[in-house]
Parts: C-alpha cells; structure tokens; sequence
C-alpha cells in the first residue's frame, strides 16, 4: 500500500520551516502531494501559479514530492486524491489550538482521514510567511528563511 500524504497550505510564500516540514515528511510517506489552498482572509502576494512555480523550484531535489492547488474543502480534495492522512506542521502551543479544530472538523467530515502532526525544527519555530513578506518589503535580508528562487521572487516583487 503506497501511503500518501497532503501536505497544505497557503505557501505565500513557502519558507524553509514549509520545507523542513515537507523534507521530513517525504522520508516518511511515499508520496508528498503539497497543495496550496486559496485562504480568503489572507491577501496574497503571490498568485497560485506563482506559488506553485516556488515550491516546484524548492522541492525538485526530492522526488516523492509534487505541487497541485484546490479551491474547496481540504476533506473533499483528499477524498478526490484517494488519501487518507494531512501532514501539517506545528510551530508553537497557539499553533496547536487552531490546528485542533481544523483537525476536529476535518474528522467529523470524513473519519477516515487522519492528520499527522509534525513539530517543526526549532530553527524555525518563529518563522511565518507573514513575517518573511513583513521583512523583505523593507529590503531585510531574508535568505536564511527561504529557499533562493523565494528570496529572488520577493525582490522583485518589493522592487
């Protein structure tokens, strides 16, 4: 049985604790599909295509992994995609408390869909899309936060 994990996300922009969560999780699961919701609080810096471009870019080293993006239910998109298990990333005790009632919800929809929870590594334990976006409009130095082509996009996007 090929296990098959959903990794998702907004990703605007992904960051290296999105990747230390993504490279982690492909040595456990066969296959890491990262897909990029549309969150319709947030405004975007980046459009869907563009995101999808990033995270292809920082994620071609690791062959298990591909991009795809959905507009609707995360349960519906994994029951769509045939998989039974969502990776999501953990930073801190506040970011527990939202996941939990993501993770309630998902599982009154569909309880055959299980999440699985990984603590990403300390070194990223602060780090967030808003705040990498915050910080590069001003010009700050943002390469040990993001993958290259990122920190390459967010400059011109800050031109």
């Amino acid at each position: 049985m090929t296990r098959i994990a959903i990794c998702p996300g907004s990703f605007d922009p992904v960051t290296n604790g999105h990747l230390d969560i993504i490279e982690r999780g492909s040595r456990i699961f066969d296959e890491i599909i990262v897909t990029i919701f549309n969150n319709q609080s947030k405004h975007p810096l980046f459009t869907i295509e563009e995101r999808i471009k990033l995270i292809e870019q920082a994620t071609e080293h690791i062959p298990n992994v591909s991009v795809d993006s959905n507009s609707g239910l995360l349960i519906d998109y994994a029951k769509e995609k045939n998989v039974n298990v969502i990776l999501r990333g953990l930073r801190a005790v506040s970011d527990f408390e939202y996941e939990m009632q993501i993770t309630s919800m998902n599982r009154k929809l569909e309880q055959n869909i299980e999440t699985f929870f990984m603590m990403t590594n300390n070194q990223y334990s602060f780090l967030s899309s808003s705040i990498v976006k915050e910080v590069a409009k001003y010009n700050a130095c943002v390469s040990d936060l993001v993958p290259p082509v990122v920190e390459k996009a967010l400059q011109e996007k800050f031109q």
